[in-house]
């Protein structure tokens, strides 16, 4: 009586897998894809900016769906260059990209990466890299993955930062803004043996403003005053709006410049402003503190109280607190 042979089983890997396993774990490739599949899957792709796209190692060769040579405002079906695609990276991405891409070969992993690219047609746009690496025995056969067009998702994250820092009206920065620059502004003066100084500023007059013509007008004095108030700053200081008609700036420039910057604040924003086509016109009044020893809360104390000063002298002057508020 005669037998059959018995077929022998594929042998595992190290990790339990066998060889027929191995083969349907494997990522299906661009080449190996039937028309349908491809027309499915750039169908697919098309509505959310995104491609396919994978590089063969060690010949560097790649292929790309339809919606990568979209990204690259490329024509669809020319062989992509890898050299001349990587010009088309900001000079920053494309170091780090090369970077992350040679430790993804080296190690077998992967990378997810937001790239800063100009197009074919002179666009700028940000993409989201996600790759993978395919190990064959040990050996990287081939990076892979997907990139999408990011870039008015970022743009949306930026403007929701923004808004989250800067106050709406005069679009300097807000109190939640300033009170992290007043901490940093604080330690850096203890690392760097150096003082930090803030200028407390407070309009005189504004109430007037919003009572006569309007919250409206009011708001566009604000803005006017933000402005005037960052020319004055100019690099020198960080100016911001911490609440109502109540502004600040940060500085570590020494006494001389701060009192200058004071008098100059004081003179731009006291000029005459038209709003709504009428004539406005508000005052400053400042109160100055500097201190070394990294204490935010004193310093901020201590403007406040130099400002408080400044109000009771007749408005539109500053003060700076030297144990108890000064005159200048």
């Amino acid at each position: 009586m005669s037998s059959k042979p018995i077929a022998k089983s594929p042998e595992p890997d190290p990790n339990g897998a066998t060889a027929s396993m191995r083969e349907i774990a494997r990522p299906v490739s661009l080449c190996e894809r039937s028309p349908h599949d491809l027309t499915v899957l750039n169908a697919a792709f098309a509505t959310v900016k995104m491609g396919v796209w994978e590089c063969s190692l060690p010949d560097q060769t790649l292929i790309w769906s339809d919606g990568v040579y979209d990204l690259f405002d490329l024509p669809r079906g020319i062989r992509p260059d890898r050299r001349l695609i990587l010009q088309q990276y900001e000079p920053e991405a494309r170091e780090r990209l090369i970077a992350l891409r040679a430790q993804a070969i080296r190690t077998g992993s992967g990378f997810a990466y937001d790239a800063k690219i100009r197009t074919g047609t002179g666009a700028q746009r940000w993409i989201r890299i996600t790759a993978t690496v395919e190990m064959r025995d040990g050996v990287p056969a081939r990076i892979f993955g997907v990139k999408r067009d990011v870039t008015d998702e970022l743009a949306l994250l930026e403007r929701m930062r923004h808004l989250a820092e800067h106050d709406e009206i005069t679009q300097l920065a807000n109190r939640h803004s300033f009170n992290h620059r007043l901490q940093a502004l604080c330690e850096a003066a203890v690392r760097c043996s150096s003082r930090a100084t803030l200028l407390l500023l407070d309009l005189d007059g504004f109430k007037l403003i919003n009572d006569r013509l309007g919250h409206s007008a009011g708001d566009e004095v604000l803005r006017i005053v933000g402005q005037r108030l960052a020319d004055c700053a100019d690099g020198l200081a960080f100016p911001a709006r911490i609440g109502g008609d109540e502004f600040a700036l940060l500085t570590d420039a020494a006494s001389a410049k701060v009192e200058t910057l004071a008098i100059r604040a004081i003179s731009e924003i006291s000029r005459d402003m038209r709003v709504e086509g009428r004539l406005a016109k508000v005052g400053a009044s400042i109160g100055i503190a500097t201190r070394g020893d990294g204490n935010a809360i004193q310093l901020y104390r201590e403007a406040d109280a130099a400002l408080y000063q400044a109000k009771n002298a007749g408005r539109g002057v500053y003060r700076i607190f030297s144990g108890v508020a000064s005159a200048r």
